[in-house]
């Protein structure tokens, strides 16, 4: 299969359990991979055939920056379901880093993988 990647995505977001968290913005690095097939892009070179990773890319923004969440897990399993649902891709991975969770680590993160329900 096909893939589309957008890797690195910052989003600044009110995330965390501890009520300093939600005080100010923390940053998040997503990493986002989707199955997608390019065959009918490539041939058309239309952007209506593409997964268009922009229009994706500011939909995940939006959506995390609309409200706060406690739990990276959250916005992982929320941010899948919305490209599934509103992008249509078969699949997707998304990794979502939280930098300064642990001062002593580069970042924390989770990774989910989900697939479109037949």
């Amino acid at each position: 299969m096909d893939k589309v990647y957008v890797t690195g995505l910052k989003v600044d977001a009110y995330i965390g359990v501890y009520d300093w968290e939600h005080e100010q913005t923390q940053p998040l690095i997503l990493d986002l991979e989707m199955d997608w097939d390019h065959r009918k892009a490539a041939e058309s070179e239309q952007l209506n055939d593409a997964l268009d990773y922009d229009a994706l890319s500011q939909a995940v923004i939006q959506f995390i920056q609309a409200r706060p969440r406690a739990l990276i897990e959250t916005i992982a399993e929320e941010v899948a379901q919305l490209i599934l649902q509103q992008f249509k891709t078969p699949r997707v991975r998304v990794k979502v880093a939280k930098p300064q969770a642990v001062p002593a680590a580069q970042y924390t993160a989770v990774e989910i993988v989900r697939s479109q329900v037949r």
